[in-house]
């Protein structure tokens, strides 16, 4: 039997990030993108410095919408990075200053699925590749759906897209068989599996605080 490790740190405490201010030495912006930038910091750890290029990104929101018979709303668009058609839920850049996340959430769901609800949760938030960019997404449960009469035009990977509502649990299935791979739509319909088992409760207020935009950014000390 492995010995217990002793002095282990919090270990009595719930398990949770711990976001840090750590001291910037520099901060440049090195690629400028179409759509999202790549910085390179300087900053200090342990007493050492250290540089890192990271993709430099607005933050999304995402949406599991769920009517009546436990269905998801989905659809199948092509991402070129992985040359693959996707199954995903509808989600869209915070690209628009002052955005607020809940107001980018249903106007996303309109333009994807022609679709509103009148009943809105934080389901999950969580940060895609928190080692090479600081994109944090916000999934947003949806409920008491109705249709919008006026089709949003759509342009570009999206005027192929196709849609269809899938039941929570064959969503589940597709994640765990890994027929499925879109991050937003495995933690999403993983998450709603989890809070239905626990009627629901572990849903935040549509305005609850994310932390994950609001991380604290250094200034570059000054030389």
């Amino acid at each position: 039997m492995a010995e217990p490790v002793a002095d282990e740190p919090l270990a009595d405490e719930p398990l949770a990030d711990e976001p840090v201010d750590l001291p910037l030495r520099d901060s440049e912006q090195v690629f400028d993108g179409l759509v999202w930038d790549v910085r390179r910091d300087t900053f200090e750890l342990g007493g050492k410095s250290i540089v890192r290029e990271y993709v430099d990104h607005p933050g999304a929101v995402a949406v599991l919408a769920l009517d009546d018979d436990d269905r998801v709303f989905l659809i199948r668009q092509y991402r070129h990075p992985v040359r693959t058609f996707n199954w995903e839920i509808p989600a869209g850049l915070l690209d628009v200053a002052g955005e607020d996340p809940l107001a980018a959430a249903q106007r996303e769901l309109a333009e994807e699925g022609d679709l509103a609800a009148s009943e809105w949760a934080v389901l999950a938030d969580f940060f895609t590749s928190p080692g090479g960019s600081d994109e944090a997404i916000r999934i947003y449960l949806a409920r008491d759906l109705s249709s919008m009469p006026d089709a949003f035009a759509r342009e570009d990977e999206e005027a192929h897209m196709e849609t269809r509502w899938v039941g929570l649990d064959a969503c589940v299935d597709a994640v765990l068989a890994r027929r499925v791979q879109s991050p937003s739509l495995a933690v999403g319909v993983l998450a709603a599996f989890a809070s239905r088992v626990r009627g629901w409760q572990t849903l935040g207020a549509a305005d609850d605080v994310w932390p994950g935009r609001s991380t604290p950014r250094g200034e570059p000390a000054r030389r």
